[in-house]
């Protein structure tokens, strides 16, 4: 039932997707895989090797990106940005993190049904369904993964839940610079088998310093959310998921996360979280 299951997504995103060329014209898509149905570390050693370098296992000055500068262009500017945004991408590893989570009552049994079905059993995608789920907070793990002559070129971020230990997100973390644009999105891929969901998220500041995220409607190429799979050859599709971060500093300095999460134009699920320094 389960690789019916597995089968039968990959299945679909093929037919509702396109052939995509990963090492050559859609080359901006590619981006690591699972070699097993339960997501494990194993795509962050491949992923690795693909650069010629190795992981390098997180300390308290690894970051999801090397410098939020990497991300300056036409419309954003790093330097705008409170100085603990910042030293939070920059410097992950050293942060802590608690999250809350309010799911749409017309969202919740397809979300429910998702992560029994899915996400739970991959350790991927396991959206946090009820409030109880992250009240003992999340721990985060960041490995970065080097190339060959040492520089960062992405980062993996693990995030399990601290009461029950059970994994929710495994991602890579880098900037990227989409077909077209004047300047680089965040990049996120969460590995699957033979395939991986990805997240072009462009930034802006507000004038207040907080940091903007999104990934808005738009066309193949554009920022967004877009979803791969291997079946024999690659296919590539646009997913109608659109993603929006806030990441700011409250009135008494703590530094905190919204995070809506839209299905077409419908709001699915919010989450909130809270990010202390490690001590």
């Amino acid at each position: 039932m389960r690789h019916v299951l597995d089968l039968g997504s990959r299945k679909f995103w093929r037919f509702t997707g396109r052939e995509a060329d990963l090492d050559g014209r859609e080359r901006w898509l590619q981006a690591p895989m699972s070699g097993s149905p339960r997501v494990t570390d194993e795509w962050v050693q491949a992923e690795a090797v693909r650069h010629g370098g190795v992981p390098v296992r997180a300390d308290a000055h690894a970051g999801l990106l090397p410098s939020m500068a990497m991300l300056d262009g036409p419309g954003f500017d790093a330097g705008r940005l409170r100085p603990e945004i910042r030293d939070f991408y920059e410097h992950t590893a050293a942060w802590q993190m608690e999250a809350w989570t309010g799911w749409s009552p017309l969202f919740w049994p397809a979300g429910e049904l998702v992560a029994r079905l899915f996400g739970r059993r991959v350790e991927q995608l396991a959206l946090p369904m009820r409030p109880l789920d992250v009240a003992h907070g999340m721990d985060s793990e960041v490995t970065l993964i080097r190339d060959r002559h040492g520089a960062q070129v992405a980062a993996a971020w693990v995030r399990t839940l601290r009461g029950s230990g059970r994994r929710v997100f495994s991602g890579s973390y880098s900037a990227r610079t989409l077909p077209g644009a004047s300047r680089p999105s965040v990049h996120v891929a969460f590995p699957l088998e033979s395939g991986n969901v990805q997240v072009f998220l462009r930034p802006t500041v507000d004038d207040d310093g907080a940091l903007v995220l999104e990934s808005s409607p738009g066309r193949f190429g554009q920022d967004g959310a877009y979803v791969v799979v291997r079946d024999r050859r690659d296919y590539a599709a646009r997913a109608p998921l659109h993603e929006r971060f806030r990441v700011y500093l409250d009135q008494h300095g703590v530094l905190r996360t919204d995070h809506e999460l839209r299905l077409w134009n419908a709001p699915a699920v919010r989450l909130h979280y809270k990010l202390e320094r490690a001590s």
